[in-house]
């Protein structure tokens, strides 16, 4: 392997924002390197064990082409409705996602204007998400890299970073390269790029004097979303209550219950576990991500036994799968040339009035653990091009959760199709940038925004008829058996 080589893209990162960005600039013509520290690619939307796309707007593009490209898998994929929900009245330990055959993709492009939990009607008919096999997931992934050309590493990080003036010069890789490019991209889990650049970033929950979000809190917190190690059960023939091992024990150790959890089920009949939360966020910051990880493992274990001990249908299951690795829903954020703030979310699209606006997202507010703060929106809201920009950076940008969002704006803006449109709109920013011969930064947000369209990423609230055409041929109805 040569000392250095040069890429007119460089991807940090191969989760879900990771995968968009090096996607997008490779088919756009780029040569493109995409590097990730784990032995796959997926990141949170794989080894965490969140093989869902929540209901969402904005899902369309890359999203929408690995969904079809699942479609053509048999067991791989399949949109879910609402079962029964503890809210609901229903004796059921959560709420729970039932593979719906009827269902379409369109049906998953929409989060908002449901009322909230307590309209149940609305609630079912009109909330609608996707399951997949993580495995069929890595597959289409890996084959749309390839047809692409995009080089990727796995099991293979940065160890050093040559930067000055607003722009990254050098990479050094610990499997002994080193690699230079117009414009690198951090899609990490915790932005380690740009922390490693030395750019500006934020921990915790903001002031409300800071960013004068109306639910902020008055002073700092350090603390973070919370976090779930999601296990996975599959149906057995010999029902029963599953033993726990001899050191962990049966009752709950952290107050006041057990929490509930999101149940959904994949195509296959088995059932994704998901605890809201495993891990109160103060306390994973406080033992750091391997103690913590070991905590959520004995807590999953006892959480699963006390489901069988509380609900006889899930006697019929058995625990088949631990996530290797926690679903961390926030972290350390950049501080970028716009950052996104709760106002942005309540003021909807419309609103906003950013001329950048390269993703749209309509999650509700939603942090786990204690002084929750949560809500519906009353529509969708634009992420800018600037909130990916590092304050000061030429070449760096972010297409992670730790991009420049607010922590109450990143609780909304966190879920995995809303990262991939983010890689999309970098990776295709890139592009635009390498073509140009100019810095990323100097990209015009209107050429921009045509090239995502020409992508079908959607940018206009509600859908444009000729994408709603585009997105209805979704490889056929159903479950994808």
């Amino acid at each position: 392997m040569s000392s250095e080589q040069r890429y007119a893209v460089v991807v940090v990162g191969g989760g879900s924002g990771g995968i968009g960005a090096a996607l997008a600039a490779a088919r756009l013509g780029c040569r493109v390197l995409l590097v990730e520290q784990a032995e796959t690619l997926g990141g949170t939307a794989v080894r965490a064990g969140v093989h869902t796309w929540e209901p969402g707007v904005g899902g369309t593009g890359l999203p929408f082409e690995i969904y079809r490209r699942l479609k053509a898998i048999p067991g791989a994929v399949g949109i879910y409705t609402y079962g029964r929900h503890v809210c609901w009245g229903d004796r059921y330990p959560g709420g729970e996602q039932l593979i719906d055959p009827s269902r379409v993709y369109l049906d998953t492009l929409q989060r908002h204007a449901t009322g909230g939990i307590a309209n149940e009607e609305v609630y079912r008919r009109q909330l609608h998400g996707v399951t997949f096999e993580p495995a069929a997931y890595l597959r289409v992934v890996g084959e749309l890299l390839s047809e692409a050309g995009c080089e990727v590493r796995t099991k293979t990080t940065f160890t050093g970073v040559d930067a000055a003036a607003g722009r990254v010069e050098r990479l050094r890789l610990d499997d002994g390269s080193a690699v230079t490019a117009g414009t690198v991209i951090d899609s990490t889990a915790e932005v380690a790029l740009c922390r490693a650049c030395g750019c500006r970033t934020m921990l915790g929950d903001e002031p409300r004097s800071r960013f004068g979000e109306p639910s902020a809190p008055d002073g700092p917190r350090l603390r973070v979303n919370g976090v779930t190690l999601v296990y996975r059960v599959t149906p057995s023939d010999r029902p029963g209550v599953e033993p726990l091992p001899g050191v962990i024990p049966a009752e709950c150790w952290w107050s006041p219950e057990f929490p509930v959890a999101s149940v959904s089920q994949y195509p296959c009949g088995d059932l994704n576990v998901n605890a809201l939360p495993t891990m109160e966020g103060a306390e994973f910051l406080a033992l750091g991500y391997e103690a913590a990880y070991h905590e959520c493992r004995r807590r999953s274990l006892a959480h699963w036994h006390h489901l069988q001990r509380e609900y006889a249908e899930l006697q019929q299951f058995r625990l088949a799968w631990l996530a290797p690795a926690l679903g961390v829903r926030s972290g350390h954020r950049v501080v970028a040339e716009y950052v996104l703030r709760e106002q942005d979310l309540r003021a909807g699209l419309a609103g906003q009035g950013h001329p950048d606006v390269t993703a749209l997202a309509d999650h509700s507010l939603d942090t786990h653990g204690a002084d929750a703060v949560s809500g519906e929106l009353a529509g969708p809201y634009g992420v800018p091009f600037r909130s990916l920009v590092p304050v000061g950076w030429r070449n760096l940008l972010a297409a992670c959760r730790g991009a420049g969002f607010t922590a109450l704006a990143a609780s909304s803006c966190r879920l995995s199709r809303t990262m991939m449109q983010l890689g999309q709109a970098v990776g295709t920013a890139a592009a635009l940038a390498h073509e140009a011969g100019c810095d990323v930064v100097e990209v015009p947000p209107g050429a921009l925004r045509l090239a995502l369209r020409a992508q079908h990423v959607q940018l206009d609230w509600p859908l444009a008829a000729e994408l709603r055409a585009y997105l209805e041929d979704d490889g056929a109805t159903g479950s994808g058996v």
